[in-house]
């Protein structure tokens, strides 16, 4: 293997375990749920979420679940305080 090509992949290694080089923008997921399929976006630094109860209390499973994947990726002001963990 090329010697250049060698050093890409270490560097790419090294960034893979330092999330916190990275912040998402904005996104779209789609989250496989227990009894449904749901919409994630992430957009102006706020997650949110197409199921009924993302609508009436600002937070769910599936907002949650994302940001914990997502970890250092998104700002903890992304979800109420109480809801990161």
């Amino acid at each position: 293997m090329q010697s250049s090509l060698i050093s890409k992949i270490e560097k790419a290694r090294r960034y893979a375990e330092e999330g916190d080089r990275v912040t998402f923008a904005n996104f779209t997921a789609h989250f496989r749920g227990e009894h449904n399929d749901y919409i994630v976006s992430y957009e102006n630094g706020k997650l949110h979420c197409t199921c009924d109860f993302f609508a009436g209390w600002g937070l769910c499973s599936h907002t949650m679940a994302t940001h914990k994947m997502l970890g250092c990726m998104l700002p903890k002001e992304s979800l109420p305080l109480q809801a990161v963990g």
